[in-house]
């Protein structure tokens, strides 16, 4: 249930195509205010073709967007006034400073000296470059770049912002950072458009996710609701002994036991009422286990049992 009426995001029947190749085939989403969406896909899925057709950079062949409720092609000034865009490579003027790259947005959005001084200091200090804000931004490391690329798209001070890959490359200090300024994003009310390739990334940040396969969507959900498409969640239990293991094996019907290192493997969904019956079972067989572990199924899983030839071949490049 959406807490707001109406979505910040809503794409239906998108199909675009370049010459006889189609990138993007009836691609249906909504996304609600105030919320993080994550596109997921590998390499050449057609996430960024979605991104420039919702920025207003690109025309969709067929279909409806509709971006805080305009018409990116119809209205698109309107959507420009209210997104933020940062890409995977960042839309820095190396030569200007830090402080020197925001005033010059400002200036571009007409927001007046007062304001664009205002705005500009507030976003130094915000994004942790105050110390960097008269040296050039050629100068500064990936993640800062980044941090200035992103602070640069909020001087509009969008609702919607649109982030497309934009940690590639990034360190993992620089890459939590980055994370950290998101969620304070959305915790000011501010929806995020994500793409990216990391899995992890997609299971840290959004609320739901739409995972993006040779121009369709091949399945949508909470990452918790993604993970459980996947079979392959089980409990493994470790034995001291064989005549327990034993035991275990005649008293869970369908489990798999490893004789040489003493172990049963028990398909599981990983909840707390399968692990107590698991229990109740061994209990009533007088059985003693040594270690237990729940495997459940991540995002990982997911990625490679639904997007299939074309994940593979991303990760043989």
């Amino acid at each position: 249930m959406h807490t707001h009426p109406s979505p910040a995001i809503s794409v239906r029947g998108l199909s675009k195509s370049f010459g006889r190749q189609s990138v993007l085939g009836g691609i249906d989403l909504e996304v609600a205010a105030g919320t993080t969406f994550s596109l997921l896909g590998p390499n050449g899925a057609g996430k960024t073709t979605m991104v420039r057709i919702m920025t207003t950079l690109s025309n969709a062949d067929i279909g409806e967007v509709r971006i805080g409720g305009y018409d990116p092609v119809r209205e698109a000034d309107a959507v420009r006034g209210i997104i933020g865009v940062t890409g995977q490579f960042a839309a820095v003027d190396e030569i200007l400073t830090g402080a020197e790259n925001l005033r010059l947005v400002g200036r571009l959005l007409h927001l007046g000296a007062a304001e664009t001084g205002r705005r500009a200091s507030e976003l130094l200090e915000r994004f942790d470059l105050v110390a960097a804000a008269d040296k050039r931004a050629g100068s500064y490391s990936g993640g800062m770049r980044r941090r200035l690329d992103l602070a640069m798209s909020l001087m509009g001070e969008p609702r919607i912002i649109f982030l497309d890959e934009p940690t590639t490359g990034l360190d993992p200090r620089s890459r939590r950072d980055l994370w950290d300024v998101i969620r304070g994003l959305v915790a000011t009310g501010v929806t995020i458009f994500l793409t990216t390739q990391y899995l992890e990334e997609a299971d840290q940040l959004a609320d739901r996710i739409a995972v993006l396969d040779g121009g369709k969507i091949v399945a949508e959900g909470t990452p918790g609701e993604l993970k459980q498409l996947v079979p392959g969640g089980h409990i493994q239990v470790a034995f001291t002994e064989q005549h327990d293991l034993r035991a275990a094996a005649r008293a869970v019907p369908g489990s798999e036991a490893d004789i040489d290192l003493l172990t049963l493997t028990v398909p599981s969904d990983g909840s707390v009422r399968d692990l107590r019956q698991l229990l109740d079972r061994f209990d009533d067989e007088a059985v003693t286990i040594g270690q237990l572990s729940i495997h459940t199924p991540d995002l990982d899983d997911v990625f490679f049992a639904l997007t299939g030839s074309t994940a593979r071949k991303a990760t043989q490049r």
